[in-house]
């Protein structure tokens, strides 16, 4: 099942950095990479940074409080003891307009 939800115009996120959005009773960040967009759970699960304000370097994101890296593709933290790791969620744009899948694509690790 794919719920591909419209969240806001693609150039409402700027290359290379990230924007917080609530939608469906949570709040994701979607981030602008190059070539392509990536969404994830916007909250840190350590700390609750807001990974939306993270420094954004390759396909991973610096959390703002504490340092931890996430992969955006993974959801998973990069090279840290804990397993702790986020939600991401399918992402895509069409006309202009970014979409978020919040149903069918997500991806939780174990």
């Amino acid at each position: 099942m794919i719920d591909w939800t419209p969240i806001t115009k693609a150039v409402n996120i700027p290359l290379r950095e990230g924007r917080a959005v609530r939608v469906g009773g949570r709040e994701i960040a979607i981030f602008h990479l190059e070539d392509r967009y990536l969404t994830i759970d916007n909250q840190c699960p350590h700390k609750g940074g807001p990974l939306c304000d993270g420094i954004l370097s390759g396909t991973t994101v610096i959390c703002p409080l504490h340092g931890q890296r996430f992969n955006l593709e993974t959801g998973m933290p990069v090279m840290a003891s804990q397993a702790a790791c986020l939600t991401t969620y399918a992402t895509r744009v069409e006309q202009g307009i970014v979409f978020v899948d919040l149903l069918g694509s997500k991806q939780e690790a174990a």
